[in-house]
């Protein structure tokens, strides 16, 4: 019995397809060749959108340079848009009590003049100094407790422009 068990195994892995050289069959056509794509005959470089982003965070980076000067690390990230007369943006950061902070932003002409105003996660207004620029601003804040903050900014003077925001931190 166990012989014939044996044999029905042995028998069954030798007639298989995997090991029965006898069931290779050699392939009848070959391979289609695949069609060349033709080359394109010129390459347009794709429009850049975001040229108004890229001025104005370099314009931004130009503002917070100043406060790396003293110990200050600029934030990794940014936040941009579009400001427009009467209608000011609000932009939520957490802070951290015992950290000093400069939030920098700037606008593109036809930006004039840019204010901003930080306030807590009550919405009362935080004691912080402010330095203006026409179109660039930024406001120094200590905050007491840690948290959600809002940083108001809007268009003082001026039509709809693009801006950038960034922060710096020691």
């Amino acid at each position: 019995m166990i012989r014939f068990a044996c044999l029905l195994v042995v028998g069954s892995l030798v007639g298989s397809p995997a090991l029965s050289a006898q069931n290779a069959t050699a392939p009848t056509s070959e391979a289609p060749k695949p069609t060349p794509t033709p080359a394109p005959t010129s390459v347009t470089p794709a429009p850049t959108p975001t040229a108004p982003l890229l001025t104005a965070r370099s314009l931004v980076l130009e503002l917070a340079g100043a406060f790396a000067n003293d110990g200050y690390k600029i934030r990794d990230g940014h936040w941009n848009g579009k400001l427009t007369p009467g209608k000011p943006q609000l932009i939520e950061v957490n802070l951290f009590a015992g950290n000093e902070y400069w939030i920098s932003a700037a606008g593109l002409p036809p930006a004039e003049k840019i204010v901003m105003k930080v306030f807590d996660e009550a919405g009362r207004a935080v004691e912080m100094q402010t330095y203006e620029d026409g179109s660039k601003c930024a406001v120094g804040i200590e905050p007491k407790v840690s948290g959600k903050y809002f940083v108001q900014i809007q268009l003082a003077k001026g039509d709809a422009a693009d801006f950038c925001l960034i922060y710096s931190y020691k």
